[in-house]
């Protein structure tokens, strides 16, 4: 049988569908990645806290903030940057199955191989040019363009590139189990 393992329990397919072992590596990048996402989802919280205070401030006190509502923006991009890979790992990413559920195991298991090689090409393009863009920003030391703004506009850009790693690094741990069941855990 193409898709058994050398274990005697049967793999369960994920919410992609896709039954796959898991890998010594994905186990441990998959743990990295999910402390990133869980970090990510406590910042859900504290972006909430922030909105509040800012309305509570603008709309009782009359003294709104730039600095409180760029701190919204950087704190929801850096959590919606960071539960990418999060994403990825828990396998909650849009999928259009309408065709693929009529394949095989294997049939989709080459698509998933070939699709997070494609991953994999795309984080390194952005790592690529994210790197010398955060760089440039942190060498300058700037600063937010508005008066009041935030400093250290080099820290949310250096989320592009964590981003981009720990999407890559979960595209990995990913490639690691498609491989294993493609090329590693079928009997004869």
């Amino acid at each position: 049988m193409k898709n058994m393992t050398h274990n005697a329990a049967p793999l369960e397919a994920g919410p992609s569908g896709l039954a796959l072992p898991t890998t010594a590596f994905s186990r441990a990048a998959d743990r990295v990645v999910t402390w990133f996402g869980e970090l990510a989802s406590a910042l859900w919280l504290i972006l909430v806290l922030v909105i509040v205070i800012q309305v509570v401030a603008r709309y009782v006190f009359g003294a709104g903030s730039i600095m409180m509502e760029e701190l919204q923006w950087h704190l929801y991009a850096i959590g919606f940057m960071l539960g990418i890979s999060f994403t990825e790992v828990k396998e909650r990413n849009v999928r259009i199955d309408v065709l693929a559920e009529r394949f095989t195991q294997r049939t989709r298991q080459w698509i998933e191989l070939f699709g997070l090689a494609g991953l994999l090409v795309f984080c390194c393009v952005v790592i690529w040019y994210s790197i010398p863009f955060f760089w440039s920003s942190y060498q300058l030391n700037e600063v937010s363009a508005a008066a009041g703004g935030l400093p250290y506009r080099w820290f949310i850009k250096s989320f592009l590139v964590t981003a981009f790693v720990l999407l890559a690094l979960a595209a990995v741990s990913r490639l690691t189990r498609v491989w294993a069941a493609l090329f590693t855990t079928h009997n004869a």
